[in-house]
């Protein structure tokens, strides 16, 4: 038990202070990591992550692939596992990698799901604006929207990181690189509204005093309560699909390419550090560009 518990934690200082690697993509290396722990504390009794075979990590991943987890979570566990082993391999602590052969599921184009104009406005619609936290609420969705901001970045959003003089957000994004994201002057007057008017009714903490959402008791909100005031919004608009706060940076790069932007400066916007990224967008431009073909093309029409 030791074993497992101490190589992880040693495994965790690694990625925290030579990796940087952001928390939440920490705790989801972490979390597979002790999947496996538990696993083999359970059915593979003596075994530690110095003797543990190939087989038993293959043995180990069918189990959980009968679980109907998704494949994307498969492909993440295979990714954290080969993690653990490289850096096991490295720090001497075991002569060979068990997880060399590991593969992944092969996956599918992930394309992300998107909102379109009409059902952006039908969820911005159904916030109850006479309440101040109505006013906040509805202060999130166009940030999400508006300055396609990831939730994290959201919810650490600070006052003082808003210039309304040139209109753009200093955001510190995932491995600690800073961008800056204009905005437009609807989502400038929907923001200073907020902070001038319902926000300085609340009591505010006072280590939270430059966080721009806050929460009930007056401190800073979590990922989870976003994610929740979402998924209820779009439930009283009637919008019967899965959404989250990413759905909106997604329908804000999609918006954003369909009505001609260039892709670098959507890259640039989103923060991500590799074009390939942002390239998804690029076919979710085709699906759209196919439908418009389909639906408007007069070869399409039966003779």
């Amino acid at each position: 038990m030791m074993n497992w518990n101490e190589k992880i934690k040693q495994f965790e200082d690694y990625l925290r202070l030579e990796k940087s690697f952001s928390n939440n993509t920490l705790e989801a290396y972490l979390s597979d990591i002790n999947k496996l722990k538990d696993f083999s504390l359970e059915n593979l009794e003596g075994v530690t992550p110095v003797n543990i075979t190939y087989e038993q990590i293959q043995e180990y991943l069918f189990s959980n692939s009968k679980k109907k987890f998704s494949e994307r979570s498969q492909a993440r566990w295979v990714s954290s596992l080969k993690s653990f082993f490289k850096y096991l391999v490295e720090e001497e602590i075991r002569a060979d990698n068990p997880t060399t052969l590991l593969e992944g599921p092969k996956l599918g184009f992930y394309l992300p799901d998107t909102l379109s104009e009409t059902n952006i406005e039908r969820i911005v619609n159904a916030v109850d604006l006479t309440s101040n936290l109505g006013q906040r609420n509805y202060c999130i969705l166009e940030v999400l929207y508006g300055c396609g901001l990831r939730v994290s970045e959201l919810v650490d959003l600070k006052i003082s990181n808003i210039n309304f003089k040139e209109n753009y957000l200093r955001v510190d994004g995932k491995g600690e690189k800073t961008r800056f994201v204009p905005f437009t002057d609807f989502t400038a007057k929907v923001i200073s509204d907020y902070i001038l008017n319902s926000r300085k009714d609340i009591e505010i903490n006072k280590k939270f005093e430059d966080f721009v959402f806050l929460n009930r008791r007056g401190s800073s909100m979590s990922r989870v309560m976003v994610f929740i005031i979402i998924k209820e919004l779009a439930e009283k608009a009637g919008i019967n699909k899965s959404i989250s706060p990413h759905t909106f940076r997604h329908s804000f790069a999609t918006h954003l390419l369909q009505n001609g932007a260039d892709l670098r400066y959507i890259q640039e916007m989103l923060g991500h550090s590799s074009i390939t990224t942002t390239e998804i967008y690029t076919h979710l431009k085709t699906e759209e560009l196919r439908r418009v073909i389909i639906e408007c093309h007069p070869r399409n029409v039966l003779h």
